[in-house]
């Protein structure tokens, strides 16, 4: 049976149209100080698939299916031995790359470990961050050269957090900017914000912001307008970048380095991936509401598939919303601008069902990134064709977001291309696809 448009672009398991298409990209996986030398196995979940995680006494890191090739015992309970990972089972040992090293059970004559190999992919880590590759090792790109990624490890904050819904209507929560004077900021007045250079001052003023939206050989860019101060127009542009990525524009354009991921995990759950330079004032340059926290808390990680990175505010206690601080000092009573947005976005259901929707002028960059991945997992259904960024990790560089004022007469894209170049200091890297 085919797919119908919709499953075709939320389902993400191995037989999938979008699983398919997403193993042709490079995926976090968990951050580099999860998975010990010579320590325990790691669970993950990944499009789908149980994987177990190990570093190995060499520091080499291995993903691969928890099963054993043996007898499908799992590898969970292996012993992490010189060199590899020894099922405890049979003594079935296997390096980071599949390949079975021993196999003392069988008579010394009778062994066959060449022809037994683990299903394993490929790895590499970068600023704090295992990545894996899911697709065929032959084929792997160079890791994304997303901004964030290319800054020194000592400047680079990681934040993973895991996500009971599935990863596309978590992704566009960061698609839609209308929802920040509400969700985030509903309660906020234009005097709460006393700084003349704040520019969440333009959204608590205006909640009603009006639209551009242009494909890009990354994905697809939004610029986000209201009308700032005499002659002056504010902008917030966020961008989203195959498959999975978002840059929000809720920091200064001059100082915003970040890249959000929006890892699947299987259909019903998803792994939210932040990276971004640890410069600035986070805090300040990224909150859009006056006086709610950006700190949460977790619940310690267990060994279960998905016991990794869980808050303690969540659906099992309601995401512990305060009526009374709703009915007086905010839109929501729920403490955390990420706690909110994980609130309404796990509330739609495990999937949301795309039928129910009525969708408005205002999600006009979630209609067209929606068009962009159905067009991009059908063409690579067809003949395996990919968008370029797929296949050139160096386009990703070319991209920032983030919000600035410029002149109401000034064409959205020359105020995008100005503010890159003052923010990168480097010639005009932007290649917007023709219209």
């Amino acid at each position: 049976m085919p797919f119908s448009d919709s499953d075709a672009i939320t389902k993400v398991g191995p037989k999938t149209p979008m699983g398919k298409f997403m193993r042709r990209f490079w995926l976090p996986a968990a951050k580099s100080s999860e998975v010990k030398l010579d320590g325990g196995p790691l669970r993950l979940v990944l499009l789908g698939e149980k994987l177990i995680a190990f570093r190995d006494s060499s520091g080499r890191v291995g993903i691969m299916d928890h099963r054993c090739p043996h007898r499908c015992a799992s590898l969970f309970y292996g012993r992490n031995e010189t060199g590899g990972i020894r099922c405890v089972y049979h003594g079935w040992k296997f390096d980071v790359d599949g390949n079975c090293t021993d196999m003392p059970n069988v008579p010394k004559e009778q062994v066959f470990k060449h022809k037994v190999k683990a299903r394993a992919y490929k790895t590499l880590e970068r600023n704090g961050v295992i990545w894996v590759y899911m697709g065929e090792k032959e084929e792997a790109p160079k890791l994304p050269s997303l901004s964030p990624n290319l800054l020194p490890e000592e400047d680079v904050s990681i934040r993973f957090i895991l996500r009971e819904c599935n990863w596309l209507q978590a992704m566009e929560g960061d698609l839609d900017t209308s929802h920040v004077g509400f969700l985030h900021a509903g309660l906020s007045r234009t005097e709460d914000v006393s700084e003349k250079d704040d520019h969440h001052r333009f959204v608590v003023s205006n909640r009603a912001p009006e639209y551009k939206v242009r494909d890009t050989e990354w994905g697809v860019m939004y610029g986000a307008h209201r009308p700032a101060d005499d002659g002056e127009r504010y902008w917030r542009i966020g961008q989203f970048l195959f498959p999975f990525w978002t840059m929000q524009p809720a920091g200064k354009f001059s100082e915003f380095i970040i890249a959000r991921g929006w890892v699947p995990i299987d259909d019903e759950h998803m792994m939210f991936v932040v990276i971004h330079r640890k410069a600035g004032d986070l805090g300040r340059q990224g909150a859009p509401v006056v006086g709610l926290s950006h700190e949460y808390e977790f619940i310690p990680n267990n060994t279960d598939w998905y016991g990794r990175w869980r808050l303690v505010a969540n659906k099992r206690n309601d995401y512990l919303i305060d009526r009374g601080v709703q009915k007086k000092y905010s839109y929501t009573g729920i403490e955390g601008l990420h706690i909110q947005d994980q609130a309404i976005t796990e509330s739609m259901g495990s999937i949301t069902d795309h039928s129910f929707e009525h969708l408005a002028p205002s999600d006009i960059m979630i209609t067209q990134v929606r068009k962009r991945l159905l067009l991009a997992v059908r063409a690579f259904e067809k003949d395996r064709s990919l968008p370029a960024v797929a296949k050139d990790a160096s386009i990703y560089q070319n991209v920032r977001s983030g919000n600035f004022v410029a002149p109401e007469d000034q064409d959205w894209l020359e105020a995008y291309k100005e503010q890159y170049k003052a923010a990168v200091k480097v010639e005009d890297l932007l290649s917007v696809a023709a219209e």
